[in-house]
């Protein structure tokens, strides 16, 4: 019997009890705090800005309609339809097969991704109360490198922040999906828009700012190559945060009537406007007073703070871009967090507080590996890769992230049964989408999982 029609009863979702989302508003904003987080502040400015500007962005949107997106509402159907965590959807969709084990590497990635991710963000919440303080306000670079350094290569410093945003996130997740990942995500979105556009104003209207207008937004074709469709490639499917479980885990609360691939677009979509605002927000600064737009920490933690220390009222405008940074942090933590939680209250029945708490102590215990990286466990490095916090950045974005993301597309192309896929994407049939669907099954099946394929090689270092 096909796997589709032994779940031939899964779609009568109405009568499974838990915790959902109630809004479509608290969908969108949940998904877009899901797939927004720190690399829209500097890695996709970044990358356009060094890779062709407006041309970049135009092939990446190209890679994101079939790379990121087609995975995306993979995920979120199959979530959806099963109502259930990561492995349960997996088994209740194709029970009695070795599906599931897609669900366990979304749960693992997302575990491991948390451990260093809370790393990082523990250094944006430092950097808040930094500017505050008046510590990093300074026009010299040399000055933030060594505030920097300071904090990351302190274990008291790395290990209390991450505790303090384990404890923050936890906090937010113990109330549950309504009342606390939604209620936090309607709140958080706006604020980031709001932040965003305020620090963008100050930005572009800065004397000297059109050299970096030109660099984030001047087409540039001849910067167009294969190794910048591969960034392209790479960076469509990492950033709206697919292979790791959190898709299927908020499918999974996903409103009966909600239109998956009109969600997924427009969460698609603002993500990028998100990027495309931090890009007006921080480089117009950036070439204004004369600092390079380098790539990573250096940018976000040394350029940056030295940028705001030069204009007028650069405090007030550094304190607000590094809230705006929290908030980017916070909403992709928040799914990542609640991906584990819900397998362990719902697989293994335990109250939600109790899997909070559990997951918390855990990602504690192992996250403390990568905020002692730069100080007490320095001295232990793995060939090739560093530090434990290169090894949990490269083992799930090199290898888990694109082995899941590749297996959903096989699973959703090969394995699910297309009148299946129509009926559950159609909200059976009370959506007029059919042409949609189509063109989504066909990118999903022979498209997505070759370009997923190539990302996974070129992340090993075989292309």
């Amino acid at each position: 019997m096909a796997i589709a029609d032994r779940a031939e009863s899964v779609p009568k979702q109405t009568t499974v009890s838990r915790d959902t989302f109630t809004t479509r508003l608290g969908v969108i904003a949940a998904t877009l705090g899901s797939a927004v987080g720190l690399g829209n502040i500097w890695k996709f400015p970044y990358l356009t800005g060094a890779n062709g500007g407006a041309a970049f962005i135009i092939v990446y949107l190209l890679c994101t309609l079939v790379v990121g997106l087609p995975v995306m509402i993979t995920e979120h159907v199959i979530g959806r339809t099963a109502r259930e965590d990561a492995i349960a959807s997996l088994k209740k969709l194709a029970p009695g097969k070795a599906w599931w084990l897609i669900g366990a590497s979304g749960i693992l990635a997302s575990f491991l991704i948390m451990a260093f991710y809370t790393e990082v963000a523990a250094w944006v919440f430092a950097y808040i109360v930094k500017a505050v303080q008046g510590a990093i306000l300074s026009t010299d670079p040399a000055v933030t490198e060594a505030a920097f350094a300071d904090l990351v290569s302190s274990p008291v410093q790395s290990l209390v922040w991450q505790w303090i945003v384990l404890a923050f996130i936890a906090s937010i997740i113990a109330l549950g999906v309504s009342k606390g990942i939604e209620r936090m995500t309607k709140r958080l979105m706006p604020a980031l828009f709001g932040i965003l556009i305020i620090v963008v104003i100050r930005s572009i209207t800065l004397p000297g700012a059109g050299q970096g207008l030109e660099f984030l937004l001047k087409p540039d074709f001849s910067k167009v190559t294969g190794a910048t469709v591969l960034t392209a490639l790479g960076l469509s499917f990492f950033k709206l945060s697919v292979g790791m479980g959190t898709m299927i885990t908020y499918g999974s609360y996903f409103l009966d009537d909600q239109d998956i691939p009109s969600t997924a677009t427009r969460v698609m979509l603002s993500d990028v406007m998100v990027s495309f605002l931090a890009g007006l927000a921080i480089f117009p600064a950036v070439f204004a007073f004369g600092f390079q737009p380098e790539s990573g920490p250096s940018l976000l933690f040394i350029t940056i703070p030295a940028v705001f220390s030069s204009m007028p009222f650069g405090q007030v405008f550094m304190i607000l871009f590094f809230v705006l940074t929290a908030i980017a942090a916070t909403g992709a933590m928040l799914s990542l967090f609640e991906v584990p939680v819900a397998y362990l209250e719902g697989t293994l029945n335990w109250s939600r507080k109790k899997a909070t708490i559990a997951v918390m102590i855990g990602l504690a215990i192992v996250g403390s590996t990568a905020a002692l990286s730069e100080s007490l466990l320095a001295h232990i490095r793995f060939g090739g890769i560093g530090t434990f916090f290169d090894l949990w950045d490269y083992l799930t974005s090199n290898v888990l992230l694109p082995v899941g993301g590749l297996f959903l597309c096989v699973f959703a192309g090969w394995v699910l049964r297309w009148d299946k896929l129509k009926q559950w994407l159609s909200n059976n049939g009370t959506l007029d989408n059919e042409g949609v669907v189509r063109g989504y099954y066909w990118i999903v099946k022979y498209v997505t999982p070759i370009l997923v394929l190539i990302i996974l090689l070129t992340g090993l270092g075989i292309i």
